[in-house]
């Protein structure tokens, strides 16, 4: 009955559920639509008023207070022109001589037509004219729509469906060497109480309400189960996804204890390390933040900002210092007072990357500094066997809390994937540039290897008519701050950036993540992608794999807990964009003439002025600041990384002279530069294991292999392998006593250089029939 009505009946108890077909391939549930934010324009304010807010918001307080102090010490130096005007100027001057060339070939058709209509007749002319009509109208169109980068023939191709297909996990599921707790550490306290709440936590009342001020209803798990360790006073080290609040579960048992036992004298006693400046700013942050109804002072010292004030906020002996390792050292070794003696507390955020071998000399010489004394706190979303060894050696009976795996990704993140075809490397750009004018239009985060790369991509987009920033190295402290302040109030929709922006930055709302290549590692890709789907949001990750990364992906894909896609991008867009991005060519030269020409002049004018004031007097020669290293220690250190990272990946001294002689002659191919930014992470991944394989440090506690080799050899019943002594004793052999009683053999002899005697000299020679 229910089906002559054309109507569905629902399932009873007793029928089965229907089965779900097999995941077949299927395209993109929502339309594509190019240059979405110019064809909408304002007609969202119609249905939804921009200005509207709740009566009750979750964050009462603004931090612009925070960052004020911040950009006081920054140093404005103002370029003639920025970036983007660059851009801007070359994409009016692209279209202006596009519009002249277009007239031309209108005109040219146009005197063409009279031409062949004075020898026809006239009802042939009248027809030719009403044919040229609409071409006129198209025109106008064009004229009207300049703004837009692609016309109607372009979006019959453009705007074709992705393809997204399950990627298939093959093999079993690696068990991750972290879910055992190692030995290396007293105490494992990965369980936690689930209901702990921020008021069970026994904190002081400036520091509860400074959480309620910041909007904090729940602690997060890892806060669950750090903040009462850190209380006790226990060494630490602490692993948890990306975004799950790792800054709040340090910094509140450190402000707790400094609330409990206050300070007798002006000396700093807590230091928090941190890898790169964005973050230290943003530990600061929050540190601030959490602070703002105590007492506690703060103090940040990172590259970028002004020296003088640093100096003379650390002759005040702040309680908490945030700081990068370079400029902590600058400050040990150059500002008069400050010392580390008095340290009671000592973090690393992000302790796998302070602990590699980019930082290892300068954590070798703050460690030697710091009071031996101390409270030591390892937090990271990663953890290596560097973060093992320092655990296992400079802490004292650390608690280990292991909240998730040490390569889990957050929960609700979506991973795609883009297979990059063999001999197809120079796609690249024409993949990255489809997915962002197709599909992924805002609140976009691009990482690539290199800063060299991350320019060019700025470029090229903004060529396109994206709103695009970076944030790399080679950027000012001034650049680096403004492109992330505009990217998060929604100013720019993409950001291009290096690694320097993949570890530990809180930026709300970014969508999606790109990976223009694979990362050197599974777990920097961890880092990366954790830009995303942070504090329990949904995202999105896509990455594009060559063929040489496939090892990586199969690693990412079997310690994925949900599903991976696999994206397949129509060839028509690739070829499409292929070709606009070859087009553009000659605008980025132009636009980076523009930048050499302007650096060229500020080298110029900075060398007038300094010989204008030499001249004048007025010059004052500063007392040069002192380093731990000598100036030819640290120019030897960097030039034997560079040619080790060299010989790893091209194998030898002549290839590398024959690299550098044909990088010089010629412009990089599209395919060669995306090779390099491939050779870029192969290589840090070769010096990856080549430091796992190192013979271990000996250490007084046992290792984790030594239980499960223990556990095998009883298993099997027998004894475990006899050395090569006890062998050697118990060997009666023909074989062996043969060898014994000759003596050491021809190869022995000629290793250790011994000549064979012959018994009674020459004259027992005998003579040859």
């Amino acid at each position: 009955m229910l089906q002559d009505l054309g109507l569905i009946g629902t399932l009873l108890d007793e029928d089965l559920s229907p089965e779900e077909p097999d995941t077949e391939p299927e395209e993109e549930d929502e339309p594509i639509v190019l240059n979405r934010k110019k064809k909408l324009g304002t007609r969202g304010v119609k249905d939804f008023n921009t200005n509207f807010e709740f009566a009750e918001r979750d964050i009462l307080t603004d931090d612009s207070w925070v960052m004020a102090d911040i950009l006081k010490q920054i140093k404005n130096k103002r370029t003639a022109t920025t970036l983007d005007q660059k851009i801007e100027k070359i994409r009016k001057k692209r279209k202006a001589e596009e519009k002249v060339a277009d007239g031309d070939a209108a005109e040219g058709s146009a005197e063409k037509n009279q031409e062949e209509n004075q020898e026809e007749n006239a009802d042939d002319e009248e027809e030719e004219k009403e044919d040229v009509k609409p071409a006129a109208g198209e025109e106008d169109e064009d004229v009207a729509d300049d703004e837009d980068e692609f016309d109607s023939s372009d979006e019959m191709i453009l705007t074709k469906s992705d393809t997204l297909r399950d990627k298939e996990r093959r093999g079993r599921k690696r068990k991750m060497e972290e879910e055992a707790a190692p030995q290396s550490y007293s105490e494992d306290a990965s369980k936690f109480d689930d209901s702990l709440t921020f008021e069970d936590m026994n904190l002081s009342r400036p520091i509860l309400k400074a959480i309620t001020a910041l909007g904090f209803k729940l602690p997060t798990p890892i806060q669950q189960a750090c903040v009462p360790v850190g209380l006790l006073g226990r060494d630490l080290c602490a692993c948890a996804a990306t975004g799950t609040g790792k800054t709040a579960a340090f910094v509140l048992p450190v402000l707790e204890r400094l609330i409990y036992k206050p300070r007798t004298s002006q000396v700093t006693r807590v230091l928090i390390l941190v890898p790169t400046r964005e973050l230290g700013i943003q530990v600061h942050s929050v540190a601030r933040q959490l602070a703002q109804f105590s007492s506690i002072t703060t103090c940040l010292a990172v590259g970028g900002l002004d020296l003088k004030s640093q100096e003379a906020a650390l002759r005040a002996g702040p309680d908490i210092l945030i700081a990068t390792p370079g400029r902590l050292i600058d400050h040990l070794h150059n500002t008069p007072t400050f010392e580390l003696s008095h340290i009671e507390i000592l973090i690393l955020d992000e302790a796998d990357r302070m602990l590699d071998e980019y930082f290892e000399e300068q954590m070798k010489e703050i460690i030697r500094l710091c009071a031996h004394n101390r409270q030591t706190m390892l937090f990271s979303a990663t953890m290596t066997e560097e973060v093992k060894e320092l655990a296992a050696v400079s802490l004292n009976k650390p608690i280990r809390i292991f909240v998730n795996s040490n390569t889990d990704v957050a929960p609700f993140l979506r991973q795609e994937f883009v297979r990059i075809r063999q001999n197809r490397e120079g796609d690249r750009e024409a993949v990255v540039a489809a997915l962002l004018t197709r599909t992924f239009q805002d609140h976009v985060m691009c990482f690539t290897q290199t800063r060299k790369q991350a320019h060019r991509l700025h470029i090229l987009l903004g060529l396109m008519g994206l709103k695009v920033g970076e944030l790399h190295g080679e950027l000012s402290q001034n650049q680096r701050l403004e492109n992330l302040r505009r990217f998060k109030d929604d100013q720019i929709d993409i950001l291009v950036a290096t690694d320097v922006a993949a570890r530990g930055l809180d930026i709300d709302g970014v969508k999606t993540v790109i990976n223009f290549t694979m990362p050197s590692t599974p777990k920097h890709y961890v880092h990366r992608v954790g830009r995303t789907a942070r504090a329990g949001k949904s995202g999105r990750s896509v990455s594009l794999v060559g063929e040489s990364e496939r090892r990586i992906l199969k690693e990412v894909v079997k310690s994925a807990k949900n599903s991976v896609k696999a994206r397949v991008l129509p060839p028509d867009v690739i070829l499409k964009f292929r070709d606009v991005i070859t087009k553009l060519e000659k605008d980025v030269e132009a636009v980076v003439r523009l930048e050499r020409e302007e650096r060229e002049f500020a080298a110029s004018e900075a060398k007038l002025s300094v010989a204008q004031k030499r001249l004048e007097g007025t010059s004052t020669a500063e007392q040069s600041r002192v380093w731990f290293q000598t100036q030819q220690e640290r120019k030897q250190s960097r030039v034997s990384k560079a040619l080790q990272e060299f010989d790893l990946a091209l194998r030898g001294k002549k290839k590398r002279q024959k690299f550098l002689q044909e990088g010089k002659r010629k412009e990089p191919t599209a395919e060669e530069r995306a090779q390099f930014e491939i050779l870029k992470a192969q290589m840090f991944a070769e010096r990856a294991a080549k430091r796992d394989r190192r013979p271990k440090r000996a250490r007084a506690m046992a290792e984790e292999e030594e239980p499960q080799r223990k556990a095998t050899n009883q298993k099997g019943g027998k004894g475990g392998k006899k050395s090569v002594f006890d062998k050697e004793l118990t060997n009666t052999s023909s074989k062996a006593l043969k060898h014994y009683r000759a003596g050491p053999s021809f190869e022995d002899r000629k290793r250790l250089g011994i000549e064979r005697k012959r018994p009674g000299g020459p004259r027992f020679n005998r003579k040859k029939k």
